[in-house]
């Protein structure tokens, strides 16, 4: 009879024990998930984009920035040159003997932004046509210019117009003269430091020739001549 009732008070006293852990796990496990499960109103931590990946994202889909004041490029333009009208000294078109549409060019040019659109700048130039009886007419252009560009997303269209000296040689015969020229062009924008891209041009290449001191309007030649160039474009 003892032993019987032992027994229970051992089994009785092992049910409490073990209910008591099971009650102190189970508030253990409420209070960890009480304590990692964030507020459903916590901002800080769920429902913010995670943009770690925006610059390799930008670097893919790269749109240029605008232009600011003191931005510069540098340009070389390599290409083919077309003479065009030529007139006299009433408009009258003359004939020449240069063979269209043989000629070529190359050209260097500095420019330096004033704003998002207008800049400044410079160039120099050398181009030369041949005639008929194949000799060289060579023709170095050197000005200033100044243009407007607007842009769509990665292409930039530049058109400026430029006005400056143009030494001029066919065999023994030297001119010193001037020009101007007017240029549209399209570049797109490969990187933050080069673009490429092509342009047209249309340059005034007037003579005006003296004899003794002396105009002789009866022999002006004003050249129109035509140029189409593949140019690469340094930006700094």
């Amino acid at each position: 009879m003892r032993k019987t009732l032992a027994l229970i008070l051992l089994l009785a006293l092992s049910c409490f024990i073990g209910r008591g852990v099971i009650l102190y796990a189970q508030e253990d496990d409420y209070d960890f998930y009480d304590e990692d499960i964030p507020d459903d109103n916590d901002s800080d931590d769920y429902g913010s984009e995670d943009d770690s990946d925006q610059p390799e994202l930008r670097k893919n889909l790269y749109i240029p920035d605008k232009y600011t004041m003191g931005d510069q490029t540098i340009t070389i333009s390599l290409g083919a040159v077309f003479p065009a009208v030529f007139t006299d000294s009433n408009g009258k078109a003359i004939t020449h003997n240069i063979t269209p549409p043989i000629g070529g060019g190359i050209s260097l040019a500095y420019s330096y932004f004033l704003g998002p659109n207008l800049f400044l700048g410079g160039e120099v130039g050398f181009l030369t046509l041949f005639t008929l009886s194949k000799n060289a007419l060579f023709i170095i252009p050197i000005g200033v210019r100044a243009g407007w560009q607007f842009a769509i997303r990665r292409f930039e269209f530049p058109l400026y117009a430029s006005i400056g000296i143009a030494p001029q040689k066919y065999l023994e015969n030297g001119y010193f003269g001037m020009y101007l020229k007017a240029t549209a062009s399209a570049f797109f924008r490969y990187n933050p430091n080069w673009s490429f891209g092509i342009s047209a041009d249309w340059s005034w290449f007037p003579q005006w020739p003296k004899e003794d001191g002396k105009r002789v309007p009866e022999k002006d030649i004003n050249a129109n001549i035509i140029g189409v160039n593949l140019s690469a474009r340094y930006h700094f």
